[in-house]
């Protein structure tokens, strides 16, 4: 008895594929020596001998029952039979090729969860909505869980893989790489009832009393001798003042007179304060943001996907 695919046996399995259907690859092959008209000609298009084309033609008219070509010992032409199947014989090679490239294009895609770390105002960094937006275009599957970390541990939450990546300001501590994203002047964070704060323009020179907002211990000195200009030109000291863990504690410490900070140039539009102002300072070199990870996780897949996106988005 025939069924849909094969035949069964008396216990009703299936015993193998029905042997009249003919195969992909016979059809791909029965299109090209259409197109060809030639045997060799053909043969060499397929990358096949061309005994193997015939006899793969031959069976293909077994399974079919037609005689799909007449063939001579100059030429080879289809037969009526032979033309009308052509087109069936096209739109199924060309479904197989739909279906290939689905396939492989669905092999490529990645999924799974992506656990983004953001510092301070990094969300709403055009960079990061960019990278966000690009890997999201390119991998639809990959859930971005965006989470925002503290001054005090962005660099342990690393560490300790509660993120994957961190949008960030370097410098970062060993261990860890980063994608640059952007370059940005830094400011002088200044309470308003500073003297300084009246100035659109100062030096290093005239902050070299003003003590300096710390941060937990727990922090990388290397980024935060960065951000607090340490050591300064000339190698004066730095004095450092009361410890925020975030940029809203660190705020109101400035706020409150108790020390300054530097900060990136865009904290003057999206961390506006009242008692906090905003001072160009000349002779401060720039900030840069970018994307970090571990250095053991490069070849992670998630990791590869977002970096590629980053560098995507920095080039442009």
């Amino acid at each position: 008895m025939m069924v849909a695919g094969g035949t069964v046996s008396g216990a009703g399995a299936p015993t193998g594929p029905d042997p009249r259907t003919p195969s992909a690859h016979q059809l791909r092959l029965f299109v090209a020596l259409a197109e060809e008209l030639h045997f060799s000609r053909a043969a060499a298009r397929l990358f096949i001998t061309q005994s193997a084309l015939s006899q793969q033609i031959k069976d293909l008219e077994r399974r079919l029952g037609v005689q799909l070509f007449d063939r001579s010992s100059r030429t080879v032409t289809l037969t009526p039979q032979g033309r009308v199947l052509l087109a069936d014989a096209r739109g199924v090679v060309a479904a197989m090729d739909r279906l290939s490239h689905s396939a492989s294009t669905q092999a490529r895609r990645l999924s799974g969860r992506l656990v983004v770390g953001t510092v301070g105002a990094e969300a709403a960094m055009p960079y990061t909505r960019a990278v966000l937006s690009l890997l999201h275009t390119r991998h639809p599957q990959v859930q971005i869980d965006v989470r925002s970390l503290h001054l005090a541990d962005h660099f342990d939450a690393l560490f300790r893989h509660d993120v994957d990546v961190v949008f960030l300001r370097p410098p970062v501590p060993d261990g860890i790489e980063v994608q640059h994203l952007a370059t940005e002047d830094r400011l002088a964070c200044l309470p308003a009832s500073d003297p300084l704060a009246e100035r659109s323009r100062i030096t290093l020179a005239q902050l070299a009393d003003r003590p300096v907002i710390d941060v937990p211990p727990q922090v990388p000195r290397v980024w935060w001798d960065f951000w607090a200009v340490d050591p300064r030109p000339g190698d004066t000291p730095v004095r450092y003042g009361p410890v925020a863990s975030d940029v809203e504690g660190l705020l109101h410490l400035v706020a409150r007179g108790e020390g300054m900070c530097f900060l990136p140039a865009a904290a003057r539009d999206l961390f506006p304060r009242p008692g906090v102002s905003y001072v160009e300072v000349t002779d401060l070199p720039p900030s840069t943001a970018g994307l970090a990870w571990l250095r053991s996780n490069r070849t992670e897949p998630l990791i590869k996907a977002v970096a590629g996106a980053a560098r995507c988005v920095a080039v442009a």
